[in-house]
């Protein structure tokens, strides 16, 4: 019977592998779902209010 516990563990492991690269998968398939393309951005324009009571 302890012939059997190693092929558990190993097989647990594999399946607990597997769910962690199918969350992989879905975090980057959503990231890439929510990204912006940089031809949809615009160009951040400087504000210069700041320096006015520097000068």
């Amino acid at each position: 019977m302890s012939d059997d516990a190693p092929v558990e563990d190993s097989k647990g492991e594999q399946i607990q592998e597997a769910e962690r690269e199918a969350a992989k998968q879905r975090l980057l398939a959503q990231a890439e779902a929510d990204r912006i393309p940089v031809e949809e951005t615009t160009r951040a324009v400087p504000d210069r209010r700041w320096r006015r009571g520097q000068q």
